[in-house]
């Protein structure tokens, strides 16, 4: 209804403005008429001064006087006529009416027009002469102009009553067509804006006008259908991305075992030695109750420790579906060091963890977290190849999300990985999340580790920020966004 009350009142204004200039001409034609008819007033003014003293010149001023007194009964009360003279008492009306410049100007004998309102407030013009510069007889003629005043006000009135009234009535029809040919179609048009917004593509509008906005209704309803076909496209290409995504992140899973699977065969592989000659020793018949106890519990450690093993690539290699939780990041690291750990030893990488007393919670996928720090973990064991260090750390503080991410300064959780391997090339280093990016010796990596490490670190709210110098190691830091004050199961048991 705003615009429909714009356009009224634009109307209401436009009207207005012409019917001013219309009362302003008819007035100032009247006006004019009214200056016409003084100018008529004064030419009879000076015919009547001519003929009153050419009858005092040829015969005298009774005859004179008889004829003033026909002139004023013929013209009746709107024009009066009357004797007077320059030496009239102060009680007179030329006196009262006349300024002392005026009266000297009908003394001189000039003829002397003005304007005055009575004492009843008549208004009424007025005309002096006298009619011999010998006499000091003065005649007065005055006509009342009240008619033509009544008539310019009673102009005005009804100029402005017509201009009330047809803005009025226009205002009222322009009202109506604004409301149902402008107003209610730009609300349809406004709510369908809103539900696009909202995601609603089901309504479709009906606007049956044949002019502008009926077009743009048709064009919306056609945006709308478009809209919906991009959004079945863009649901089975999500639906598609992301089964391809699940699929790289289980063929780079299962990428990593391979490189873990000479780790893990020496780690199973001391056990089994061990399994086999206590085995051997259980065969001799010279041994004790004691010994074979001893034998059998060794025999059943190395087991287990040999099923632990399994176990664990076998957590890691299976394809889950996303599972949201709140867990402890600590918890995925401690876990993630233990899978790593038999490789880590064959590359001669000390791994250290430095935990913290205090939980640090994320809403995460734990399957899926535990594969992102895998493969960063991973990485900065294969940049040592010399052996070295590597510790890992989970803290917490603010952080400015790098400017692709989005976001404003926050609290983060951290989880931090340090290496003192050979470090990366400057240019090299924003190129670490490339799909199929590696700088390692063929069948050393496939290039999809820290890219799909980040892809899930992104899914999750967070990003990987990496510090590194040729020949002093690398930093990397996970940031995840914290969840406080939740109690997970662990919590609850262990509190």
């Amino acid at each position: 209804m705003r615009l429909t009350r714009k356009l009224t009142l634009a109307l209401v204004l436009g009207i207005s403005a012409v019917m001013a200039g219309y009362a302003y001409l008819q007035v100032r034609q009247e006006v004019s008429f009214f200056e016409s008819d003084i100018d008529q007033f004064e030419r009879r003014g000076r015919v009547l001064l001519a003929t009153l003293r050419s009858v005092w010149q040829t015969e005298g001023p009774q005859r004179t006087s008889g004829l003033v007194s026909e002139i004023a009964t013929v013209l009746g009360d709107n024009v009066q006529v009357r004797w007077t003279g320059v030496d009239a008492p102060a009680g007179d009306l030329m006196r009262s009416i006349l300024t002392p410049a005026e009266l000297d100007q009908v003394t001189a004998g000039e003829l002397v027009r003005v304007r005055r309102r009575t004492a009843e407030g008549e208004l009424r013009r007025y005309v002096y002469f006298r009619l011999a510069e010998t006499d000091p007889t003065v005649v007065e003629a005055s006509e009342s102009l009240q008619r033509e005043v009544t008539f310019v006000r009673m102009s005005r009135l009804s100029i402005l009553g017509a201009t009330v009234l047809i803005a009025l009535v226009c205002g009222l029809i322009a009202t109506a067509l604004g409301f149902q040919f402008v107003g209610k179609p730009i609300r349809l048009l406004r709510d369908q804006a809103r539900r696009i917004g909202a995601g609603d593509l089901s309504q479709r509008l009906s606007v049956d006008q044949r002019d502008e906005i009926g077009e743009l209704a048709e064009e919306m309803n056609r945006l709308c259908d478009r809209l919906a076909e991009a959004k079945e496209e863009l649901a089975a290409e999500t639906d598609t991305r992301i089964a391809m995504l699940e699929q790289l992140q289980h063929s780079d899973r299962l990428a990593t075992i391979g490189q873990l699977a000479s780790g893990v065969a020496h780690e199973l592989g001391t056990p089994l030695t061990v399994v086999l000659a206590r085995a051997s020793m259980l065969g001799a018949s010279d041994m004790s109750r004691t010994e074979v106890t001893d034998n059998a519990r060794i025999i059943g450690e190395q087991a287990s420790r040999m099923t632990t093993i399994i176990r664990q690539l076998l957590d890691f290699s299976r394809r889950r579906g996303p599972q949201l939780g709140v867990v402890d990041v600590q918890r995925i690291v401690t876990r993630t060091l233990e899978l790593l750990l038999p490789s880590a030893r064959k590359h001669r990488v000390t791994l250290e963890f430095t935990a913290s007393s205090d939980p640090m919670l994320a809403e995460v996928d734990e399957n899926q977290m535990q594969q992102a720090l895998t493969n960063v973990i991973v990485n900065g064991i294969q940049a040592m190849p010399n052996g070295g260090r590597l510790s890992v750390r989970v803290s917490t503080g603010r952080a400015q999300p790098p400017a692709a991410h989005g976001g404003t300064e926050a609290e983060y959780l951290c989880v931090s990985v340090n290496d003192t391997g050979q470090g990366i090339a400057p240019e090299n280093v924003p190129r670490l999340f490339e799909p199929f990016f590696t700088t390692k010796d063929v069948g050393e990596g496939t290039g999809l580790g820290l890219s799909v490490a980040y892809g899930i670190v992104a899914e999750h709210g967070g990003w990987i920020a990496v510090d590194s110098e040729l020949g002093k190691g690398s930093h990397f830091r996970v940031f995840l966004p914290p969840v406080r004050n939740v109690k997970t199961p662990e919590l609850e048991a262990a509190s």
